[in-house]
């Protein structure tokens, strides 16, 4: 039950018959959760969540619920607002209303109409039951947001007036008058209330040296892997431009557009062995007069009764506009033993142009071969020699510094101490970096203490252009590593938790000066979790800092093998695909136990299964069921 006091409860209501079912994907209801429990949001406690169908006894029985019995203060509808014939959510809405809010309707769509002017298509119905706010969304996650942000500065003041909280509603009426009064000009502000950007986020200055006195609960807070991976690709950079050769280009993406700068062929060149003719010669005996070979110019130029014999790729000489092949010759006279052919009798009669590839036939003079953004590859290169290009402009690869921490762990070369494990991260992660291509810096370990943590850091930052560390960054007492970073590097951390499995306490930074902006990934500890998470943020942010036009990852539909109990949070599993006979979408078979720490996940994994989150109604991935999966692997 809400009370006065404390943070505000939220419902999130998705509607939606193919979510209900499990064959699409719901984003819009993750999506508005993230924003509302935003410290710059609502800072609100989602504690209902559900998918129904587009059936109006479902929606207004939950309705009911949520604000007749669990006393939520505010419910959230996403989907069925639209025209179609199942959109009944405004109807089933209005059903179970006692005071319409006709304001907060008009004030989303008047936002919408400036965006889209489909939106006037558009039926949201708001109001109140009992003291629960009841607010329609559309079902897109793009305007679910957008119309939840056109209303967000005033919902913590409707709340409170449903919660009676009087104190504070005047203390919201003299706040306003201020602004009124002395900030006019900026009223009309509007900060996006899901960016995370968070610049007043505490440094956890508690004292170190003390156990009992460090922090109990993280002061970051949780957002969506949507927002966290937005946020990454918003802050990561595209490096500079530089001029490389060509046979060191491999890998590079092209900083612009490069053209040929000879044609290709550059000369009339014979597509066969055989003889170069003038065709209105036709068939018949004629004299040879010389040859023509691949590398050597045309001693003569062909004459009426006269041919040349060429051989494949060889200069057509001049005067001839046909090559008759080989077999389609046969030899009337020879000299020196067969050394010199003298005549040839023509079988066939040629026509102009026959098995001749003229001047720039493949390839004009000037003409676009490779557009900026493309990644050089084998034959992109050979394609670049064809024509004579000899350097390109490319983007800079980044430069990553990858380090693990930890008193517990040593390097695989060394004796196993008691207490202690194996480094694996560090192998793992470099190893995938240079499979992709990263120049890379191994860092080696850093012990869990203030002083080797800001010296690792420190050299990691002078020499890299991103730095990836794992460990050190959940509750633990000698979890310090957000501590050092800010206090050792003044990096400013953008988030220190996402809403996934595996990967949750994953935080990301940025690292300014004069001349740059560094990236920092500090990856959680276990093997599972650091490898997913570089796939995920990491692999994505360093193709775009390289000049990647898409860095994501490949995502494509997968059909579940066997049922999957779902996680209340969305969650990545490791999988296996593979195309069975006639089936046009692969099968995704778990690589068995999904536990974090289990590195054996990984082994044969070749994508990571986009589960969604667990609900009242759907607590279990049903075999066959489509879901998407993002490619990690070869295939």
């Amino acid at each position: 039950m809400a009370s006065n006091k404390g943070a505000f409860l939220v419902g999130i209501l998705t509607v939606s018959d193919r979510c209900h079912q499990g064959s699409q994907e719901d984003k819009s209801g993750p999506n508005l959760k993230s924003i509302v429990e935003q410290k710059n949001g609502l800072a609100a406690l989602v504690v209902k969540t559900e998918i129904v169908p587009d059936e109006t006894k479902q929606i207004k029985d939950i309705l009911v619920e949520w604000s007749d019995r669990a006393k939520l203060d505010l419910i959230l509808t996403t989907g069925g607002t639209g025209f179609a014939e199942r959109d009944v959510t405004p109807e089933a809405t209005k059903a179970v209303l006692e005071k319409e809010a006709p304001g907060l309707a008009l004030s989303m769509l008047m936002g919408s109409l400036n965006v889209t002017p489909l939106a006037m298509l558009s039926r949201p119905a708001c109001g109140i039951r009992g003291k629960s706010l009841i607010l329609n969304l559309p079902g897109s996650k793009k305007g679910a947001q957008e119309c939840l942000e056109f209303v967000l500065p005033a919902l913590p003041h409707a709340i409170q007036l449903l919660r009676g909280d009087n104190q504070k509603v005047e203390s919201t009426h003299k706040a306003m008058m201020s602004s009124v009064s002395h900030d006019q000009p900026a009223r009309h502000e509007h900060r996006c209330p899901h960016s995370y950007d968070i610049p007043d986020l505490p440094v956890e200055h508690h004292d170190i040296s003390k156990v009992a006195r460090r922090p109990r609960t993280s002061p970051y807070p949780m957002i969506s892997y949507n927002d966290a991976y937005s946020l990454v690709q918003d802050k990561a950079p595209i490096l500079h431009q530089r001029s490389v050769k060509c046979q060191d280009a491999l890998g590079y993406i092209l900083a612009s557009d490069v053209t040929a700068q000879h044609p290709l062929p550059p000369f009339r060149a014979s597509v066969k062995d055989g003889y170069a003719v003038i065709s209105s010669d036709g068939q018949g005996p004629r004299r040879v007069l010389s040859d023509s070979l691949a590398g050597e110019l045309p001693k003569s130029e062909v004459i009426p009764g006269y041919v040349i014999r060429i051989t494949t790729g060889a200069p057509v000489p001049d005067g001839a506009d046909a090559v008759v092949e080989v077999e389609s010759t046969e030899l009337l006279k020879e000299s020196d033993g067969g050394e010199m052919e003298l005549e040839v009798n023509i079988l066939c009669d040629p026509v102009p142009g026959q098995d001749i590839r003229p001047i720039g036939l493949d390839i004009p003079l000037n003409q676009v071969i490779l557009k900026r953004g493309m990644k050089l590859g084998p034959s992109e290169l050979g394609l670049l020699a064809a024509v004579g290009v000899t350097h390109v402009p490319v983007y800079q690869m980044p430069t990553v510094a990858v380090i693990s921490t930890g008193n517990e762990l040593c390097e695989p070369h060394e004796k196993l101490k008691k207490g202690h494990i194996f480094d694996s991260n560090r192998t793992t992660l470099l190893s995938v970096l240079k499979e992709h291509g990263f120049p890379c810096l191994d860092m080696g370990i850093a012990k869990d203490n203030e002083e080797s943590l800001k010296a690792t850091l420190k050299s990691a930052a002078d020499q890299a252009d991103v730095i990836i560390s794992t460990g050190g960054v959940s509750m633990g007492e000698r979890d310090l590593l957000k501590y050092c970073l800010m206090v050792g590097l003044h990096a400013k951390v953008h988030f220190g938790r996402v809403f996934l499995k595996p990967g949750k306490p994953t935080t990301f930074a940025t690292i300014s000066s004069k001349s740059s902006q560094k990236l920092f990934f500090a990856l959680p500890g276990n093997p599972v979790s650091a490898v997913v998470t570089l796939e995920l943020f990491v692999l994505p942010a360093l193709r775009k800092m390289m000049g990647t036009p898409k860095p994501g990852l490949t995502k494509i539909k997968a059909r579940v093998a066997s049922d999957i109990n779902l996680d209340p949070r969305p969650e990545f599993q490791r999988v296996k695909l593979a195309w069975e006979e006639d089936h046009p979408i692969p099968k995704a078979t778990i690589t068995g136990s999904q536990m974090s720490s289990r590195l054996l996940s990984m082994a044969e994994a070749n994508a990571l299964l986009m589960l969604p989150p667990k609900t009242e109604r759907m607590k279990v991935m049903k075999e066959g069921a489509i879901v998407d999966a993002l490619i990690i692997g070869k295939l």
